[in-house]
């Protein structure tokens, strides 16, 4: 049996414009944006927000192979079959800053994660990959599962992207941002 995966229950979602203009601030803060809408490493950021090293729990991976897993529709350029990994972001002192899902083509993931306990930019970074990120979607919503998990109550953001590497998606990306951040980010 495939376990299953935390996919955050929507109260808003972004179209496509807004993802490539950005939000009013009033309804998202600058520095959240920077965090949901920006193309950099979300495990960097982290480490630099915190000042520790960003470390991953891995929760799963599973072959899903061609299913639509309930992912986003980003998922069908993929190439399958596919294998879903997923995680918890973390500091080295324990405290859970994210969840992430990814879908990877399963044929060649241990090619991108040779050591599968690693962040992915610490992966995709030791292999000198280059890519781009495509932030597809983010979202604002809930998910007792993962508010459990962070141990913080509130409304999570999210969001969804394609990494791309020499002209092809490589994986799907679907990240949840705990609540615990604010207190670097700023209130929501």
């Amino acid at each position: 049996m495939i376990k299953k995966w935390h996919r955050l229950d929507p109260v808003w979602s972004s179209n496509p414009s807004e993802v490539q203009s950005g939000l009013p601030h009033s309804q998202l803060p600058p520095a959240w944006q920077l965090l949901l809408l920006g193309d950099g490493s979300p495990t960097r950021h982290l480490q630099l927000l915190t000042g520790e090293a960003t470390e991953v729990d891995v929760l799963d991976m599973s072959v899903v192979g061609m299913i639509d897993d309930g992912a986003p529709i980003e998922l069908q350029e993929v190439p399958g079959p596919r294998l879903r990994r997923q995680v918890w972001l973390r500091t080295a002192s324990g405290q859970r800053l994210a969840y992430a899902a990814s879908w990877w083509n399963a044929e060649h993931v241990d090619e991108y994660l040779q050591n599968r306990s690693l962040p992915i930019w610490a992966s995709l970074a030791r292999l000198r990959t280059e890519l781009h990120r495509d932030v597809r979607g983010i979202y604002c919503g809930t998910s007792p599962a993962l508010s459990k998990g962070f141990g913080e109550p509130g409304i999570l953001w999210g969001r969804h992207y394609l990494f791309w590497h020499q002209g092809k998606p490589l994986t799907l990306i679907y990240e949840v941002f705990s609540p615990y951040l604010q207190r670097y980010l700023g209130k929501l």
